[in-house]
């Protein structure tokens, strides 16, 4: 199975508060920090959710 290279690109100090969980629960906490997450629905709908405050590449 695929993993995807997830990197926070933008603070989310202004998004909204289910955003802020969002970004948490994938673990995360500071930016330009990269965490790496299996390739299923369940993380490509967190990552949809969070587009705009994160970078992601195929791993």
């Amino acid at each position: 199975m695929a993993n995807l290279k997830i990197t926070l690109v933008k603070s989310p100090i202004g998004a909204i508060p289910k955003h802020r969980k969002t970004v948490e629960a994938m673990g995360l906490r500071k930016l330009n920090k990269t965490v790496e997450m299996p390739d299923n629905p369940a993380v490509r709908g967190m990552i949809d959710q969070v587009r705009h405050l994160v970078k992601v590449e195929e791993a």
